[in-house]
């Protein structure tokens, strides 16, 4: 394991990171770091502080010091094999164009960052260099309020929640024609049942030029869709905001061809806390712009597909050659019908992985694409980064052999950094004098890690190495060891045995008692149960959902990174050993509890009289009131401060009503006797001897005005007795 800190007296909140050749470029606070891939030695380093009279305005506006720094927050090698870094530079954002000789850096021109870089390095942001022109997705005011994606000097509507609303830009991409953009925002097609938040892929076309007249500096091609990664059902559970995706990667699946973009996904956090990683085809989201335009025809109607009829032409969101030409029609329905019906399906029917856990959520992806293992099949290897500092490494057992289902295998979990700190970066990285390694970016540290841990001296067994399940690791039966990926004869299965698919090979004995691959090294693969002469059946379920319990906290500080087992396995026991505690748990509960009832009998015993089991509370309530006065003590001296009162009901007998008088078929008036009032008060004085507020009662609720007196056909009334309390 290598590591870099970076500056040991502040944090500088790493988010890039660019290859050049053998190099590693690092984005942080006021400097680029160049380090090497081998070892992540610092060779070369690229200083660019703020002006301090950027400093002092940025803390007149009420910026703190941390924040009022220049955090690199783009960078890309330009065309004539320059650099162009852009950086935050205390809330006014800049860029520079380098020129690189000998391995200095000299500033060839520097211009403003507006829409291009954001001011608040806390802000989602993302860019890509295309054809000699900066494409971003990031917020081009000082508040944050003004999303925008930006090609000088295309943008698109300003403060127009149909294009944007509210979003948070993950990352982007190029391919064919167009530039697609990934990011989560507030569903405004979802706003008349409340709020909530989708993924999006957005794109334009890389030849749009704008529109005639004021269309002259607007997208014409502007279209976004929703990405649905969801567990399937008849109630989809989705999971609705992206966290990060991959570059695009070309492979295959089954029998099928695809370019796939893998991606991270996250409930809200206020919600059951799940993470999932979900694949999406391109084609499938071209597809999705080529299908029906989405619109609401009234404030308060459902958003439904347009009808083709009303789609004009040419038809909005292509490329064209000279968008400059394109008919009024069409850019007006454009700028009001920018998403699209139709959401991009999971390419594999469902997410890869699954997690449901309150202790971490996904953060980060990369994807070390189609490793090829002993006999010639392909797989895609999964790292994902967490928020509490792990790194997950998984596979889709089942994606050589079809795309219509998922068999996630989690290989294994790696504790990189401590658990407060989380995963903000992951890029898979091949060089040709070494095997790939990992590169892992946390705020003020970089991570690099081995692909795999196949020569572990505790693997010690075939079926040991085949349990893994992991592409990068076969069983070499002519040296009797677990090797690796790029080894002597590695695509012959002849003299490599593996199954990803199964985790069992023909060939190898079964695992010793007690053994399994859980203890090959701290390294353990999700396997389904089975003996040995059944093999699982392709209609087995799919979409397994890993539920892995919170680790013990990060030990080896400064060490190497701890790798703990994807699915620890609790303590097994058998059914008769259940059945006997349960029992013996059961007659001794009944046995205590039939002691501590007779003591407390015993100790508590009553007259018969006392026992009765629905007593007369009528009775009792009126022999209480006539031998109040037989109670109640003689009144001791108060002190003026121990003095206080309370009103107490007392019932007073009362003339019976006139039932047939007329004047009872009446409404009584506000200062008349209601037959619908219980109690009433007079206005006495409150506590402390200050009056009460007229019109409420005791409980603070408005009284009613009926009078003093209240008939009841009983006989009695109520009144207001005022008693003493001793406090």
């Amino acid at each position: 394991m290598n590591h870099f800190l970076g500056n040991d007296t502040h944090t500088d909140y790493f988010r890039l990171v660019l290859r050049d050749g053998e190099s590693l470029l690092v984005g942080g606070r006021n400097i680029v770091y160049n380090l090497s891939i081998s070892d992540l030695r610092e060779q070369q380093r690229l200083s660019w502080y703020s002006n301090e009279p950027d400093v002092k305005m940025c803390v007149m506006k009420g910026k703190d010091e941390e924040n009022c720094q220049n955090y690199m927050r783009i960078m890309a090698k330009t065309a004539a094999g320059g650099l162009l870094v852009c950086g935050t530079n205390s809330f006014k954002p800049l860029c520079r164009d380098y020129v690189i000789h000998n391995g200095n850096y000299t500033v060839a021109k520097e211009k403003p960052g507006q829409a291009v870089c954001p001011y608040d390095p806390h802000h989602n942001s993302t860019a890509i260099y295309v054809d000699g022109d900066l494409y971003t997705g990031t917020v081009a005011d000082f508040s944050g309020m003004d999303p925008i994606i930006y090609r000088e000097p295309l943008q698109t509507e300003q403060y127009d929640s149909m294009s944007l609303n509210a979003p948070d830009f993950v990352s982007s991409m190029t391919h064919g024609d167009f530039v697609y953009f990934f990011f989560r925002e507030t569903a405004v097609e979802y706003i008349n049942c409340g709020k909530a938040v989708y993924s999006r892929v957005a794109r334009v076309c890389k030849y749009d030029r704008g529109g005639p007249h004021r269309f002259r500096n607007r997208w014409t091609s502007f279209l976004k869709s929703r990405l649905n990664c969801s567990v399937t059902g008849e109630f989809p559970f989705y999971f609705n905001e992206i966290q990060s995706t991959t570059e695009l990667i070309d492979g295959q699946y089954g029998d099928v061809s695809a370019q796939l973009v893998y991606g991270t996904f996250t409930t809200p956090p206020n919600s059951i806390s799940g993470s999932a990683v979900c694949a999406f085809s391109l084609q499938d989201i071209a597809d999705t712009f080529e299908g029906n335009f989405k619109e609401q025809s009234a404030i308060n109607s459902n958003w439904l597909p347009v009808q083709s009829s009303k789609v004009p032409d040419p038809r909005p969101g292509q490329c064209h050659n000279d968008s400059r030409t394109l008919p009024d029609l069409t850019l007006n329905f454009i700028k009001t019908h920018s998403l699209m019906d139709e959401s991009v399906p999971s390419f594999f029917g469902q997410p890869i992985v699954i997690r449901t856990s309150f202790h971490y959520r996904f953060t980060q992806i990369a994807v070390d694409p189609q490793v090829k293992v002993p006999g010639g099949r392909t797989y895609d290897v999964l790292f994902i980064g967490t928020d509490n500092g792990k790194v997950i490494k998984a596979v889709n057992a089942l994606s050589a052999e079809t795309r219509h289902g998922v068999r996630p295998v989690v290989v294994e979990e790696i504790q990189v950094f401590p658990v407060h700190v989380a995963v903000r970066g992951l890029h898979v990285m091949h060089t040709q004098k070494q095997e790939g390694r990992l590169v892992v970016i946390a705020d003020g540290e970089v991570q690099s890690l081995r692909l795999h841990r196949c020569d572990s001296n505790k693997i010690s067994s075939c079926s040991e190495c085949v349990a893994l399940q992991d592409p990068y690791c076969a069983w070499d039966k002519v040296q009797g060891k677990c090797r690796s990926h790029g080894s002597g004869r590695w695509g012959e299965e002849s003299y490599f045995y593996q199954s990803v698919t199964t985790g069992q090979h023909s060939a190898c004995p079964p695992p010793k008692l007690g053994k399994d691959a859980s203890s090959a090294g701290g390294l353990s693969s999700i396997q389904p149960k089975f003996n040995q002469d059944h093999q699982p059946s392709k209609d087995m379920p799919d979409g397994q959902v890993i539920n892995i319990m919170q680790d013990r906290g990060f030990e080896n500080i400064g060490g190497d990174p701890s790798v703990t087992a994807a699915d620890n396995s609790s303590p097994q026991y058998s059914a008769e050993v259940l059945i006997m505690a349960v029992v013996a748990g059961s007659v001794t509960a009944l046995v205590v509890g039939f002691i501590a009832g007779y003591l407390c009998g015993r100790k508590c015993h009553k007259d018969d009289d006392d026992n009765l089991p629905y007593p007369d509370t009528e009775y009792e309530y009126f022999e209480q009131r006539q031998n109040m006065n037989s109670r109640i003590q003689a009144e001791p001296k108060l002190l003026p401060q121990e003095e206080v009162t309370y009103a107490e009901p007392v019932l007073v007998p009362q003339p019976p009503p006139k039932l047939h008088s007329p004047k009872n078929t009446l409404r009584k008036g506000p200062h008349q006797n209601n037959a619908e009032t219980l109690f009433q008060f007079q206005p006495d004085t409150g506590y402390n001897g200050r009056d009460n507020y007229r019109g409420r009662d005791n409980f603070g609720t408005l009284r009613s005005h009926q009078g003093d007196n209240y008939r009841r056909g009983d006989g009695f009334s109520t009144t207001r007795s005022v008693k003493k309390v001793y406090l």
